[in-house]
């Protein structure tokens, strides 16, 4: 099914995940979907593997978390932020170096002070590669650390690649 791209999340300077200026980071985008669903996408390199042409299961862990805790900025905006409480991974196929992956984050449970999520690393072909849950605390950016958005360069990064969509 086809799901057009509403909004583009921030990314920052050092962020493992979002990082643009990390030279070991993933350097992932985040789409905000029309169906409430966050979609990230990601190139993992040569040193992001594990066993030879395939990427690190923490470094899947880390692209899962990281899209489902972001999931939270569609309901909330950036005034919110999502800290892992837990985290579980179920790995099903290995994750190969060097594609274009998309992972797919959602909310499943949402109160005052907790929301809970779950989500997916999709291979080229759709298949589903590891599948996510985890549950997180809601926290200001203020009570989680001393987060200057200009130095951090937190910011959306258009580009001319940006798609207008993606089937999922």
């Amino acid at each position: 099914m086809h799901h057009r791209v509403k909004n583009k999340q921030p990314n920052s300077k050092m962020c493992l995940v979002c990082g643009m200026k990390n030279p070991f980071g993933l350097k992932s985008f985040f789409y905000e979907l029309d169906n409430g669903e966050l979609l990230a996408t990601f190139t993992p390199r040569d040193e992001h593997q594990s066993y030879p042409d395939v990427l690190h299961g923490g470094i899947s862990a880390s692209m899962l978390d990281e899209t489902i805790g972001r999931a939270i900025m569609i309901r909330c905006g950036e005034e919110i932020w999502g800290v892992t409480v837990e985290f579980t991974t179920r790995y099903r196929k290995p994750i190969p170096l060097n594609k274009t992956l998309r992972v797919v984050g959602r909310i499943t449970k949402d109160s005052h002070r907790f929301f809970e999520g779950t989500g997916e690393i999709l291979l080229e072909n759709g298949t589903i590669a590891a599948e996510g849950r985890g549950r997180y605390i809601k926290q200001p950016l203020e009570k989680i650390a001393d987060f200057d958005r200009e130095e951090q360069e937190w910011r959306v990064i258009d580009s001319e690649d940006d798609p207008a969509g993606f089937d999922l």
